[in-house]
């Protein structure tokens, strides 16, 4: 087949939206192979790719023995992602150093361990990659959920976001949580031992309300002024637009340190404005493996050392 330079995987359900992404950046996907758009162009960011396969190379494979023996040779951890041929595939992944997987928590630091990602296209030939963007297997990380405190699921948003951010709230610093009803992530955040200020029109549930540090402002997020504080956080359902221009103003004000947002879709994606955050100094877009039709935007001030964004 042709030369693969870049693959791209999206999650289930957004193609479409990723080979709109990668049209508008140039890029020419010349095959799907299950969810990974493979491309003669070279890689770019895309921010609707679970993963991005950054130097790809076609290995012939005589063999079961053969394919195994040439990865290893490359590098020591794979992850395999099994579209076709799955006996093969696992036969191959058999004769590879073994990689634990494991589970992430509130607090828990993203792996540090290169890892690359291989498929097979065909019995006979394997497309693998050293270098890709996430360092997770399956390009998903496995949360070990909480069933019982939060309101909802959509924690797992706020924790997804601060793994690849590479920092989490924590004591002594002060949050904002707009849109913050019922209050998921205000209970993330508060598990942290950090204060936050959670703002929205509708109550807190109860018990969330009642966690220490936690306060409500009613009232709604887009009439507040910007005011000190280390993490800004927004769930809150608003036009991407709209949410931009807020976005900007915490920024200019120059009062916060962090932010996580998430930017949400209604109907057509707007490509236009996922482009202006992505365009932000010090910020990273990401289609995280929780989110639906929706990105996660995460920044950090420029003077922020050591709290550099994961892919």
């Amino acid at each position: 087949m042709d030369e693969v330079r870049s693959a791209y995987q999206a999650a289930e359900g957004f193609e479409a939206v990723l080979a709109e992404e990668l049209a508008r950046k140039g890029v020419v996907v010349s095959r799907w192979h299950g969810p990974l758009a493979l491309s003669g162009d070279g890689p770019v960011e895309a921010a609707w790719a679970l993963d991005v396969w950054r130097s790809p190379v076609l290995i012939p494979v005589g063999s079961i023995k053969a394919g195994a023996d040439a990865l290893r040779a490359i590098q020591r951890n794979w992850d395999c992602l099994a579209v076709a041929h799955f006996r093969r595939a696992a036969l191959i992944g058999q004769r590879l150093p073994p990689i634990k997987a494991r589970e992430f928590g509130a607090g828990s630091v993203a792996p540090d361990a290169k890892l690359g990602g291989w498929t097979l296209l065909a019995p006979d030939l394997m497309l693998a990659s050293a270098e890709k963007s996430s360092p997770f297997l399956g390009a998903v990380p496995a949360f070990a959920e909480d069933h019982i405190g939060p309101p909802s699921r959509a924690y797992l948003k706020l924790w997804e976001a601060c793994l690849r951010f590479g920092a989490w709230p924590g004591p002594g610093e002060v949050c904002f949580d707009l849109g913050a009803s019922p209050g998921g992530w205000t209970w993330a955040i508060a598990e942290r031992g950090a204060a936050v200020v959670a703002v929205d029109r509708a109550p807190l549930e109860p018990r969330v309300a009642a966690m220490a540090g936690v306060s409500l402002r009613q009232g709604s997020a887009f009439s507040m002024a910007p005011e000190p504080c280390d993490w800004l956080f927004s769930d809150i359902i608003a036009y991407p637009d709209r949410l931009l221009e807020l976005v900007r103003a915490w920024i200019a004000a120059g009062v916060v340190r962090r932010i996580v947002c998430t930017v949400k879709f209604q109907g057509a994606t707007d490509h236009d404005t996922a482009e202006a955050f992505a365009a932000i100094q010090g910020g990273r877009l990401q289609h995280l493996s929780v989110n639906k039709h929706e990105l996660t935007f995460m920044w950090r001030r420029p003077d922020q050392a050591g709290s550099g964004l994961s892919p």
